[in-house]
């Protein structure tokens, strides 16, 4: 087996769902092969036309993979439905697939335990709660955030309740 591979550059359509209205890019399984991915998480930083980069996930459909791009990636990129796209992707070697907020990790590490308790949860939950604190845009808000969470964990005894959680930071902003 060849040695992986750290990045590939390719070119691909960016197609939509006929039935969601989702956009995504598709990478064939020979592309993501060579990163020599163990365990079922994909995950890559990807640009597109050498924009901004953003982490994201390999998600498997019917023997290939697709990077799911929203309206603002593709905004940023200036790209529409049938373009075809540049693009870079670069294994994702990060800790949790996503870059972890100041605020957060400073929280986390004023309450020791509330750390503990989120790197309990799984991947995915704990990139959904990194996500929250990084989409609020004030550093006061994104400190807020990051306490709310792990209240919420304490609370729960470690789960996220994920509509409780959303109603109770609701609740804390407006």
């Amino acid at each position: 087996m060849p040695k992986p591979v750290k990045s590939v550059k390719l070119k691909t359509e960016l197609v939509k769902a006929d039935d969601s209205g989702w956009h995504f890019l598709v990478v064939d399984k020979k592309t993501v092969d060579k990163f020599g991915f163990e365990g079922k998480y994909k995950r890559v930083v990807c640009t597109i036309n050498n924009g901004k980069p953003f982490h994201c996930a390999l998600m498997p459909t019917r023997g290939q993979f697709y990077i799911i791009v929203n309206k603002k990636k593709r905004d940023e990129a200036g790209i529409e439905f049938g373009d075809i796209v540049s693009v870079l992707l670069e294994k994702d070697e990060s800790r949790y697939g996503l870059p972890m907020p100041e605020e957060f990790a400073e929280v986390m590490k004023q309450d020791p335990a509330g750390g503990k308790l989120f790197h309990k949860l799984t991947e995915g939950q704990q990139r959904s709660l990194i996500y929250l604190v990084t989409n609020v845009k004030d550093i006061d808000r994104r400190i807020h955030t990051a306490l709310r969470i792990l209240d919420h964990l304490h609370e729960n005894e470690g789960k996220v309740i994920g509509d409780q959680l959303y109603e109770e930071l609701k609740r804390a902003f407006f």
